[in-house]
């Protein structure tokens, strides 16, 4: 079965792009650049006043500037990687985003349901989530047991 990018294997539901309206694209475009660079996005294209943003110049986050038609929206980035939700979550508010939730385990969606949100410069709230449960953490080796150290000069029996 082919992977897509998120690595999740016979999933052909995956959304492919979709388009934000913002109030000021240039406003928007340094905002999510900023936030979702832990994430590897970057800007893409731009054409007049909208722009897109994506992993390895492919974007699926399209930010198109409709000033007085924004109508805030939810919406999720997904990764394999809590470090990732926390790097995101001091990036969006490093890049002026307000607190909606900070980086943490969801227990009423389920147990391994790790995100973070902030309300963008528009007032979408945008999530990075992870779902992949924290690795338990390794047991230390127990030290190897050497043999008791020879005398000096008696040599070992041969059997």
């Amino acid at each position: 079965m082919p992977r897509n990018r998120i690595g999740r294997q016979g999933d052909d539901h995956v959304i492919d792009h979709f388009t934000l309206k913002v109030n000021d694209c240039e406003k928007s475009k340094a905002f999510y650049a900023a936030a979702l660079k832990p994430l590897g996005y970057a800007v893409a294209m731009e054409f007049g006043s909208s722009c897109g943003l994506g992993v390895g110049g492919k974007p699926d986050l399209w930010l198109a500037e409709d000033a007085g038609n924004v109508r805030p929206t939810h919406f999720a980035f997904h990764t394999r990687n809590r470090k990732v939700v926390d790097g995101f979550y001091a990036a969006a508010l490093s890049a002026g985003a307000r607190d909606n939730g900070p980086p943490g385990v969801r227990k009423d969606y389920h147990p391994s349901y790790y995100a973070a949100f902030v309300l963008d410069p528009d007032g979408h709230n945008v999530e990075v989530v992870c779902h992949v449960p924290p690795r338990p953490a390794r047991k230390p080796k127990p030290a190897k047991k050497r043999p008791p150290a020879r005398a000096k000069g008696k040599r070992r029996a041969r059997r």
